[in-house]
């Protein structure tokens, strides 16, 4: 039997082929778990690597998870809306029911140093990555209290490891979603939801050029660079009831990346 079946998963941040939400969202419909994803396109096609083919992207993912017998439902999104964590938890228990997994992929990045960084930067990277992600925690969390038990599941990154230089706004909030994680995590606890927190370490989806490769490949001793599909694997077991004893935990999911 799948792991996820009769499950309902939320997962933000799901615009493009390449990217992690898209992984997140297939392997966790492999096990069984009905989808409910998020995109927001509007930031995607600023970036320099979004692609000809995520013009319609959102709807060739319905379509794919739909195909592998499970239910999908998903909209557009601006996550750095203060409203946008109730909106979406309405649409998710109208369309498919009671969610029980949460995974917060969704961010906002942009590369700035000290000279470059300023207000503007930092209230767009905290709308998303703190404000969203962290309400929409609390909105999950008040919604299937007294009712199921649950997992959350937040996308950090390896400011917990190591200095990052040159993406000061970036891991100031992505700290801050770590420190949330692990103090909510003991707030939840006796309603039976877990919140975990993983740094999948540079991930090639779809931001690498052949330079920045080159540069990565020997900081990774197992002698690749980590894909997509290595996030979503470990997102799948701390969404099944197999990690219902992981909790409050920063999971550096790199491949030994130093």
């Amino acid at each position: 039997m799948k792991s996820l079946m009769n499950k309902i998963a939320i997962v933000t941040g799901a615009s493009r082929a390449q990217g992690i939400g898209t992984a997140i969202c297939l392997e966790l419909a492999r096990e069984g778990a009905d989808i409910f994803f998020t995109h927001w396109s509007v930031y995607d096609r600023g970036m320099n690597y979004y692609m000809n083919e995520d013009l319609d992207w959102p709807q060739q993912l319905r379509d794919e998870i739909v195909s592998l017998g499970v239910r999908c439902e998903s909209m557009a999104l601006d996550l750095s809306q203060p409203d946008a964590p109730g909106i979406l938890l309405g649409e998710v228990q109208k369309q498919l029911g009671s969610p029980t997994i949460l995974v917060n992929n969704a961010t906002y990045s942009v590369d700035v140093d000290f000279r470059s960084i300023d207000a503007a930067i930092l209230d767009a990277h905290y709308n998303v990555n703190v404000r969203g992600t962290c309400l929409l925690m609390v909105e999950f969390a008040r919604r299937i209290e007294g009712q199921h038990s649950g997992r959350i599941i937040n996308m950090v990154s390896g400011q917990d490891k190591s200095p990052e230089p040159g993406n000061l706004a970036y891991v100031a909030t992505k700290g801050a979603v770590s420190t949330f994680t692990k103090s909510i995590a003991l707030e939840l606890a006796p309603l039976q939801i877990t919140v975990n927190a993983v740094d999948p370490g540079p991930t090639d989806s779809g931001w690498m050029d052949s330079e920045v490769k080159e540069h990565l490949l020997p900081k990774f001793p197992m002698g690749r660079i980590g894909e997509p599909k290595d996030a979503a694997k470990l997102i799948v077991f701390l969404a099944s009831e197999e990690a219902g004893w992981i909790t409050g935990q920063i999971i550096h999911s790199d491949g030994g990346f130093w």
